[in-house]
């Protein structure tokens, strides 16, 4: 189904180029767009619409029928008497009919992409629906996921269609009221950086719109069609685990999560296990702010003591003095390897523990 505002905008279009007023109203005689007052012609519209006639002039008005597949979609009545006014009206109701099978085709695309993102058509399906719609099934393709930091405006969606729709292959949708999902289509000799690309410029254009705190995943490219809706999980992914330890990232690629993307599939339990193991009863979070900030700084540094100590502006014995303190009181030596690795590990555990605990299901 159309939208009214496109059907008002297309007959306020027409009226500009043909001087001629329509109004436009469902089998019912409920006027749904209109570029002037044409009042009183209801029942008439009512009355042509179970008529056999596909168009009639009646009381002064040229009335005409939009079909959707055989069935009567709407009433158009073009303003005037006459061969001019016919012309043009049936100019008109043709262009609806037109908008009519473009929607339809848009909306049933939307439907199969959605399905397919969510897993929820046979191979057999996907294979012959898409043939259907004429959607290539063995080109590469990559999927973003656009999250607004406040939620989903309603018009981000169109907003984000208006920008990509120069590249007809590219498809834009959503699932939920969160995201909008954009399904990327490559050529053969495109990878990552590509998407990469795309996602810049796309959320260079949302702040231009007034869309702040835009986070954007993507996922790695797919070969085939059936396996769009696995991109899709790791956009999904990539979002998510972004939030949690990459927070400072506004565009993040599922090929760069590393170990997070581990961890935010371990159980609950299983994470509180692991901490008691190392910890005893305590948790980094016991520690104070100068112990956490040297800790940090150490593994920016990658395990450099001469360095880190040079960029906190201490003297060496002061730095290997807390590296002691520390092994002392968690058993783990942070100029040990495997030890800054296990220790590593537990602040990312516990980081994505607490925002488990904090997260809005």
């Amino acid at each position: 189904m159309i939208s009214n505002q496109v059907l008002q905008n297309t007959i306020d279009g027409l009226k500009n180029i043909a001087r001629i007023d329509f109004c436009v109203m469902d089998v019912d005689g409920k006027e749904i767009a209109s570029t002037a007052d044409m009042g009183g012609s209801a029942r008439a519209a009512m009355e042509f619409a179970v008529s056999p006639a596909d168009s009639q002039e009646i009381q002064g008005y040229q009335f005409f029928k939009v079909y959707d597949e055989q069935q009567l979609e709407y009433v158009l009545m073009a303003g005037g008497s006459g061969e001019d006014a016919y012309v043009v009206g049936k100019m008109a109701a043709f262009q609806i009919q037109s908008l009519l099978v473009a929607y339809k085709e848009r909306f049933d695309k939307d439907n199969f992409f959605k399905n397919l993102l969510l897993d929820n058509l046979l191979l057999v399906d996907i294979y012959s629906r898409s043939k259907k719609l004429h959607i290539q099934t063995d080109v590469p393709r990559g999927v973003m996921v656009v999250e607004p930091g406040n939620g989903r405006d309603g018009n981000v969606l169109e907003i984000v269609r208006a920008h990509l729709n120069v590249n007809s292959k590219d498809f834009i949708t959503a699932v939920d009221e969160s995201n909008v999902i954009v399904i990327k289509e490559l050529a053969e000799t495109d990878s990552l950086k590509e998407i990469e690309k795309a996602a810049k410029s796309l959320r260079a254009f949302l702040q231009k719109e007034g869309i702040k705190d835009i986070r954007i995943a993507y996922g790695t490219v797919v070969k085939e069609l059936k396996e769009v809706s696995r991109s899709y999980k790791e956009a999904k992914m990539a979002i998510d685990v972004g939030k949690i330890f990459f927070d400072e990232r506004e565009i993040i690629a599922y090929s760069e999560l590393g170990i997070g993307r581990l961890i935010y599939q371990l159980p609950i339990p299983l994470c509180k296990m692991f901490i008691h193991e190392i910890f005893g009863g305590k948790s980094p979070d016991d520690f104070d702010e100068e112990t956490l900030g040297t800790i940090h700084k150490f593994f920016e540094n990658s395990l450099n003591v001469s360095e880190t100590s040079r960029q906190l502006f201490i003297h060496r014995n002061t730095l290997v003095y807390r590296l002691d303190k520390l092994q002392k009181s968690t058993g783990l030596d942070l100029r040990v390897f495997e030890d800054a690795i296990t220790f590593k590990i537990v602040l990312m555990v516990v980081k994505y523990m607490k925002y488990m605990e904090n997260v809005d299901f």
